[in-house]
């Protein structure tokens, strides 16, 4: 499969002026490269993806609400976002899980609202550093999947298609990216708790992808050392020409 490069923006850039910019530029660098672009800007800034843009170039949320409609302030549904061409979903994001007190009940929802209205669900799954330090690294994985996919079937999953992001609390937001070593050993674990949720065959036609401070210098070593199917990004993703090179590194 063609490596799928996810562009989270979070809470950014400033103004739509901004936004036009860094998707312009982008998509005249990506054009026709053997990789799927997925770009997830804030709810407002959707308007720029009206415009015509590569086939390789598609929409994506950072978020959704479960429910389909109703008095829920604030909120959008997995619906309204299908309904404007949204592709591909960011659930459980531990920015989401931390500031906003989501819970793996939560997240199950969304999961299952994002399939149940064709979009692919990007399921975001890791620890933190205390965690990490406590060896608890298994056990926190397993119940973020268990949970995360309770009563969801593989026939669903498949059919839609869905991804996990190993984001690395600790690794977000600094310059302390996981080893790549150390990365390929999620990746593997995260594709045997799938076979023991599912089947070995599902778990491997399920994308994992990494996030947690990725950058050009280390993009194509988790592609293509570690085996990841893609990439998550934050803040490299706010840099032109820095998105650019994270983009051809991968293929």
């Amino acid at each position: 499969m063609k490596p799928i490069i996810i562009a989270n923006w979070k809470m950014n850039p400033g103004n739509l002026k901004e936004a036009k910019k860094l998707f312009s530029f982008v998509c005249k660098k990506v054009k026709n490269k053997k990789a799927e672009v997925v770009f997830c800007p804030p709810f407002v800034y959707f308007s720029i993806f009206s415009a015509k843009f590569p086939n390789n170039v598609k929409i994506g949320a950072q978020n959704c609400y479960f429910e389909k409609a109703g008095a829920f302030t604030g909120e959008i549904s997995a619906s309204q976002l299908a309904d404007l061409k949204c592709k591909y979903v960011i659930v459980g994001h531990s920015e989401r899980r931390n500031y906003f007190s989501e819970t793996d009940l939560t997240v199950n929802k969304k999961v299952g609202a994002v399939l149940d209205n064709k979009m692919i669900p990007v399921l975001c799954v890791g620890e933190t550093k205390e965690q990490r330090d406590r060896a608890s690294v298994q056990d926190v994985l397993n119940i973020q999947l268990r949970e995360g996919l309770r009563d969801i079937l593989a026939v669903k999953l498949l059919k839609q298609g869905f991804l996990v992001a190993y984001e690395p609390i600790w690794a977000i937001g600094t310059a302390r990216p996981c080893d790549v070593e150390e990365s390929q050993k999620m990746r593997l674990l995260i594709k045997k708790i799938l076979a023991k949720l599912y089947s070995q065959n599902t778990a491997n036609r399920v994308g994992v992808l990494y996030g947690g401070s990725v950058n050009s210098s280390n993009a194509a070593g988790y592609i293509k050392e570690a085996g990841f199917e893609g990439l998550l990004v934050g803040g490299a993703s706010l840099k032109a020409s820095e998105f650019s090179q994270i983009i051809k590194n991968s293929i």
